[in-house]
């Protein structure tokens, strides 16, 4: 089997967690590209000792502490001051244990591989980088979810978090009613709504008018992770699990440049 076949099937996951540790799409489209290069030119090799997902984000992760930090400044789409600020206390590391776990679904273990470390080295990792998040959580949230048992998950779950759920709409009009009730400090969601209409046209139609963090949730990420504009930068699969919605939460509130600004 060739290199690109054994891959595909990984690479739009990988671009989905390199741009939440990024915070920018372009700069996460970027280092997937760098390491599809290296891998490409011979000057990196997968190795034979992890599966092929876990070997590929270990490759990624070399080039990633090489160049990384210098990289994510120079930026197009840099996060703005506030969040530079906030990345500053908290190490990569921590960013990257966190999100390979909560996000992408690696044990600890496989974590330990892809950072070259070992498992109690990750979980403090982990919680390292859960403290510094929390600290930076309290907001209002937009939920855009047609089936009522989700949202009711999705409702509990943002409230457990500590947000306050402003609204949840099943259709693009409801979510663009909601929105011009109340903006929220994040929006929530799903593609296929109950009308018929798109949650990717309800979130189009709000950033028109504000700059709002949004996560889409979905069963079919592959139709987002296409490589043409726009594109989520956070995105959950469906069925999720509380602790990827918590990482989804974290990551996309953080590296916002108007974290700090409270919804009105």
């Amino acid at each position: 089997m060739s290199l690109v076949a054994r891959l595909a099937p990984h690479l739009p996951y990988m671009r989905r967690y390199a741009r939440a540790l990024t915070g920018a799409q372009s700069t996460g489209d970027q280092y997937v590209r760098i390491a599809l290069e290296a891998l490409a030119a011979g000057e990196r090799t997968l190795d034979s000792r992890f599966s092929p997902r876990v070997a590929l984000y270990h490759v990624f992760h070399a080039i990633w502490c090489s160049s990384g930090a210098q990289l994510e400044d120079r930026s197009p789409e840099a996060v703005g001051q506030d969040a530079s600020q906030r990345l500053l206390r908290i190490a990569p590391r921590s960013r990257q244990a966190f999100l390979l776990t909560a996000l992408e679904g690696f044990t600890p273990s496989e974590a330990a591989q892809i950072l070259d470390t070992d498992f109690s080295d990750v979980e403090r990792l982990i919680a390292e980088a859960q403290n510094e998040i929390d600290a930076e959580l309290a907001t209002d949230v937009l939920i855009i979810e047609d089936e009522p048992v989700i949202a009711a998950d999705i409702e509990a779950l943002v409230r457990e978090l500590g947000h306050s759920v402003v609204d949840i709409a099943a259709t693009r009009t409801e979510a663009v009613e909601a929105v011009a009730n109340k903006m929220p400090g994040l929006v929530l969601a799903d593609i296929q709504l109950a009308d018929g209409s798109s949650g990717i046209d309800a979130v189009k139609d709000i950033l028109a008018r504000y700059d709002v963090p949004v996560i889409f949730i979905t069963a079919f990420p592959e139709r987002l992770l296409t490589g043409e504009r726009p594109e989520p930068t956070f995105l959950i699969t469906k069925p999720f699990q509380p602790e990827t919605v918590k990482a989804a939460i974290g990551q996309a509130l953080f590296f916002h440049p108007g974290r700090t600004r409270k919804a009105a």
